[in-house]
């Protein structure tokens, strides 16, 4: 399944997948590459896949992981009652899953939901975070989004997450709600992450995941104790995450730096090289580029 925006590249080096448990979960982990270590979280409705542009290009020079975060992909999906889907419990996981991996310090690259666990998990757990990266993450400071508020509706959350939502509806939310790119939004694509969703257990995580994340104060309020080089990365494009949103998480996180890609909310989607780029530029010293 190639990336949006991508062209034929050969796989990256030395691709490997694996079972990882932390938090008592199973996890996908794909890593590839080999170099300092980078992790990269994916956000919701997505799995390790949506970095398949990125990792290639970062594998040149690092050594990259990305996993599937429990729930999500063909990570284990437990019931909420064994795994409660909010930030903490996907930090915990996260870190967890660096030592299990053995990693020490590493480079941490969160979108979407992802960002919003790796902003919390640099704020709990610095001595894990050398550089922190949030593409559009999932913050909002005034109103939860419309797709988390309705999870939340007693009786109708349940019935759409887990029976009204089929594959029409599912690209659509992809291409108009993320603002994919039309000429770039290809159904197969998005397919391929309908069908790791279209399973009674990924549904109810996906449901439980956006019922325990719509309220997202306690993470903006961490902003303050980031201590790690940060960049936030947005899309001119993102309705999810609006350039002011990510321009003013900027300003919140001591010496962080903005950039603004032509994309919407999933810039890995429309440009994983133009990306790569970026975060490459921010993890490596002028002398090593």
């Amino acid at each position: 399944m190639q990336p949006l925006g991508s062209d034929q590249r050969d796989p990256a080096p030395s691709r490997a997948e694996r079972d990882v448990t932390a938090s008592g979960i199973r996890l996908r982990v794909v890593e590839g590459g080999a170099g300092p270590p980078v992790v990269l979280v994916h956000g919701l409705f997505m799995d390790h896949r949506t970095w398949d542009g990125v990792r290639v290009d970062l594998s040149q020079r690092f050594r990259v992981i990305t996993p599937d975060l429990p729930g999500f992909g063909q990570s284990e999906k437990p019931p909420p009652q064994r795994f409660p889907y909010g930030i903490d419990a996907f930090v915990e996981a996260i870190a967890d899953l660096y030592a299990g991996l053995e990693l020490g310090r590493a480079a941490l690259v969160g979108h979407g939901i992802g960002g919003a666990v790796a902003l919390s998990l640099a704020a709990r757990h610095p001595e894990l975070v050398s550089h922190l990266v949030l593409v559009s993450p999932w913050l909002h400071s005034e109103h939860p989004a419309p797709e988390s508020r309705l999870a939340r509706l007693p009786l109708v959350g349940n019935l759409v997450f887990k029976q009204l939502v089929g594959r029409g509806l599912f690209r659509s939310y992809f291409r108009e709600r993320l603002r994919w790119q039309r000429e770039a939004a290809a159904s197969d694509r998005i397919d391929a992450f309908y069908e790791a969703f279209n399973t009674p257990a990924a549904r109810g995580s996906a449901l439980a995941t956006l019922c325990a994340t719509a309220d997202t104060r306690a993470v903006l309020a961490q902003t303050a104790r980031i201590q790690t080089p940060t960049l936030v990365i947005g899309g001119h494009a993102d309705r999810l995450c609006p350039p002011r949103t990510g321009q003013r998480l900027a300003r919140e996180i001591r010496g962080a730096g903005f950039e603004l890609l032509d994309a919407g909310h999933a810039p890995q989607e429309e440009h994983p090289r133009e990306l790569a780029a970026l975060i490459t530029r921010f993890l490596l010293p002028r002398s090593r580029r």
